[in-house]
């Protein structure tokens, strides 16, 4: 097999991203075959290779599971977290949730092992859509919609949210496409706009859409959803 690049190396283990890795090798925090690691470097796939002290287990498979996240489940891979995901889900190979949805929240999040396509997904820059079926305890008004698409402003944050898609489904629910991931973004939103939330559930990332996927559930990604959610990640598209 070929060499590969020491931070890639890392990502792909699920340790930490590229740039993370960056740091931590210029920090001197990283060693190959017991020597301090130099920035740029690359390995072979057999090198064993030591990250904040703790070896580093090269990933044999990348898995992207669709998991359909209850009510009261942390999105965390924190162990002292009795209800996180990781024990939730038992999965046999380690995986870790890409981002965060509500503890209070449920519905659609992908699980993985691959760290630059974790890594991706998290960045807000390029603007990967994240929609939403949410229910609230007023009605769904006109002026209400015009309001959450055209971007609301939370004090906590300092700034406005992003304009997004936002469509009437009845009196009381609504749908909306996110670009972006606020902690309680959807919740400070409607309270901002004088309503609450009263059951939110996230049913697409992206081309991954949750389908008849029972809740508490999971499945691995198909080839062809896998295929074409690493196209939407690439820098082509």
């Amino acid at each position: 097999m070929e060499d590969i690049r020491l931070n890639k190396y890392l990502s792909d283990a699920g340790v930490c991203s590229r740039r993370e890795a960056d740091r931590q090798i210029e920090a001197g925090n990283v060693t190959v075959d017991g020597v301090t690691a130099t920035m740029g470097m690359r390995i072979s796939p057999d090198a064993k290779v030591v990250y904040c002290g703790k070896p580093v287990v090269p990933v044999e498979e990348k898995v992207i599971l669709l998991v359909n996240k209850p009510k009261g489940i942390v999105c965390t891979s924190e162990k002292m977290e009795k209800n996180n995901i990781v024990d939730y889900i038992h999965y046999p190979v380690r995986l870790y949730p890409v981002g965060r949805l509500d503890k209070d929240s449920r519905g659609l999040i992908l699980m993985t092992n691959d760290g630059e396509l974790s890594n991706r997904l998290l960045k807000a820059r390029y603007y990967h859509e994240k929609e939403y079926l949410v229910t609230v305890r007023r009605e769904v008004t006109a002026d209400f919609v015009h309001k959450m698409s055209a971007g609301v402003y939370i004090e906590e944050e300092g700034k406005k949210t992003r304009p997004c898609k936002v469509q009437k489904r009845n009196k009381n629910q609504f749908t909306i496409i996110l670009t972006q991931g606020w902690k309680r973004q959807i919740r400070r939103m409607c309270e901002t706009c004088g309503n609450r939330v009263e059951d939110l559930q996230r049913i697409r990332i992206e081309n991954i859409t949750l389908g008849d996927v029972a809740e508490g559930s999971y499945r691995k990604l198909t080839a062809e959803e896998e295929r074409e959610l690493r196209r939407r990640l690439s820098g082509d598209y």
